[in-house]
């Protein structure tokens, strides 16, 4: 049996692991992408979504995060409403973008920001340019924080 003090220790170390895990919590502006699954994943693991009637997974891990963007490009949305945004990302980034549009000709893909659902598109062919689009759902004063943290495509990287 262990005692109340190591049970004690083990209980602490367990609820900091989320601490230690790294940047759990990035901040304003968290952009992911998650790449569809089927259901037969662990539950804990998927995101479901109903979409046109029908349900569909989505990995919980993204594929793609706002750390593996190096520029942006805002454009307001055929809605009128919000804004639409192009992401460039790092060349190891593209190149893993490529190889994942290539295998998963078919899937969607569900892009979220700051934990909410913005977009879903169907991947059609490989994407081979680097960059990623959110078509629709992004905020205003989202795209103005990303103008402090992130430059535009086409310009200089923002200063620390």
């Amino acid at each position: 049996m262990l005692s109340a003090a190591m049970r004690f220790l083990i209980f602490t170390l367990l609820l900091m692991c989320p601490l230690i895990a790294g940047d759990k919590n990035p901040g304003a502006n968290a952009v992911s992408f998650h790449m569809e699954t089927d259901n037969a994943n662990n539950p804990k693991m998927v995101i479901e979504r109903q979409i046109a009637g029908k349900m569909h997974y989505f990995q919980k891990s993204p594929d793609f995060t706002h750390k593996d963007m190096v520029a942006f490009s805002p454009f307001l949305a055929d809605n009128q409403v919000d804004f639409g945004v192009v992401l460039q990302l790092r060349p190891r980034a593209a190149r893993r973008l490529e190889s994942l549009t290539t295998a998963n000709q078919g899937k969607l893909l569900l892009a979220t920001c700051n934990g909410r659902v913005v977009d879903i598109v169907r991947i059609d062919q490989p994407v081979s340019d680097g960059f990623l689009v959110i078509w629709n759902g992004v905020q205003d004063a989202e795209v103005k924080q990303w103008d402090k943290v992130a430059p535009r495509i086409g310009q200089k990287k923002k200063k620390s």
